[in-house]
């Protein structure tokens, strides 16, 4: 996990640019004209991930990848599977989960159950850190789905992922053990074409039902100015490609 992390970190525009920066900084006695080169060009990639335009391209084209079906058009399936990442586990006892910017994911799960599209809820994901959480973020989207009126017997949990990959294998598995291999896959649309990937890997034949879609229009001027949201979004793309043509 820590190495990914890292991975992670070194694709991210703002890794690559730290990273591009501290070559030219060593290369700066050398080669003083490649180095002002470097860090013109690492400043420019910065500039340019940071501007929404660009941002709401790259997240855009992943968003548009996997073709969107309205919730009218979702077919009925045995279960829904529910990726973690929206929902986390609280902290101290007595407090509530936190609901992050892809809480949209179990919002849209409860829409979906009480509009009779699946009758089994499979929610998925671990804790990645004992040390600081407590529970698991499975336990921590049942315990709002419980609060948007899906009965408990509805739901199945899946505690032990931690990425995608283990998402559909953990999954897999339990589903395996009921004879379902057909699911309504819940998502951000964002992830939704490294999570269905990994879905056929093991075994899972997935109907995408994407939410928290990203991309966005700003106005005119707004569009080119640096963003910290954009910056954040445009990372989030990278990676979500990067992890999809990895196959991870």
């Amino acid at each position: 996990m820590a190495f990914d992390t890292f991975v992670i970190f070194l694709i991210s525009p703002l890794g690559t640019a730290l990273v591009g920066a501290l070559l030219a900084a060593v290369l700066a006695r050398r080669a003083r004209r490649l180095a002002w080169i470097l860090a013109a060009l690492c400043w420019a990639w910065l500039w340019l991930c940071s501007t929404p335009v660009f941002s709401n391209l790259l997240v855009g084209a992943v968003e548009r990848s996997v073709p969107y079906i309205p919730l009218r058009r979702l077919p009925r399936e045995p279960a829904m599977l529910v990726l973690g990442c929206g929902v986390e586990p609280p902290q101290h006892a007595g407090h509530l989960p936190h609901l992050n910017s892809a809480a949209a994911r179990v919002w849209y799960a409860a829409r979906l159950y009480h509009a009779g599209k699946a009758p089994l809820v499979v929610l998925s994901g671990g804790n990645g850190d004992p040390g600081v959480n407590l529970g698991t973020e499975a336990g921590a989207m049942r315990s709002l789905l419980l609060d948007l009126g899906v009965p408990r017997q509805a739901m199945l949990l899946e505690r032990r992922s931690l990425n995608t990959r283990q998402n559909a294998q953990f999954s897999a598995a339990l589903l395996a053990k009921r004879g379902i291999h057909n699911v309504l896959l819940v998502t951000s649309a964002l992830h939704m074409r490294r999570a269905l990937a990994q879905m056929r890997k093991h075994g899972l034949h997935a109907v995408p039902a994407a939410t928290d879609f990203e991309a966005r229009h700003e106005g005119a001027i707004r569009e080119w100015l640096p963003d910290a949201g954009a910056l954040r979004r445009s990372a989030h793309a990278i990676k979500e490609t990067v992890g999809w043509l990895a196959g991870r």
